[in-house]
């Protein structure tokens, strides 16, 4: 556990809960405007966006459904590997409109085999918001259409997303220590 410690008191402070609030209020603005009409269906991808989710939901002043799906690469490790698939919606997507929502754009695997699995149900429309963009040039897929923030290429954690397995509780945006980061 000191090592955990050690991870969060060593970390960068790259964004508050104001910061993360007022990109999600600039984020619910848009999504407002091209989503209003639609009844669209909002997919929390857990576990890490489920904060996201949970602080844009009432910023978000329309009709819409909410349910969650569950994959991931990473599990409590650092570096992301095999999809592992261990809840699709419950809600039927076909010729729905889909808006994903994710913690983090690292790469892009994710986010494709998300988009391509809502696309293999029948959703009508598949958009993605992401509180955080990575950046760096190793992306692949398309680039998620709603974007809350971005952080350098460091492995981050806090507001949902986790370093192995902790620190989803810590209460902003924190980039470990580049000599942690190994």
């Amino acid at each position: 556990m000191k090592h955990l410690q050690h991870i969060f008191d060593s970390a960068d402070k790259l964004y508050s809960m104001d910061d993360i609030d007022k990109a999600l209020t600039d984020v619910a603005e848009s999504l407002s405007q091209t989503f209003s009409q639609s009844n669209p269906l909002l997919l929390c991808v857990m576990n890490g966006s489920v904060l996201t989710t949970g602080h844009l939901l009432p910023k978000l002043n329309f009709p819409l459904e909410l349910d969650y799906i569950h994959v991931s690469r990473y599990g409590d490790k650092t570096v992301g590997g095999e999809l592992n698939w261990f809840h699709k919606p419950a809600t039927e997507l076909k010729d729905r409109t889909v808006i994903l929502v994710e913690d983090i754009f690292d790469e892009g695997v994710t986010v494709q085999a998300l988009r391509e699995h809502c696309e293999q149900a029948g959703a009508k429309s598949v958009s993605c918001v992401t509180l955080i963009d990575k950046l760096h040039n190793n992306k692949v897929g398309v680039l998620p259409e709603y974007v809350g923030l971005t952080v350098p290429n460091r492995y981050v954690f806090g507001f949902g997303m986790d370093y192995q397995g902790y620190w989803r509780n810590a209460p902003g945006i924190y980039a470990v220590k580049e000599e942690d980061e190994a």
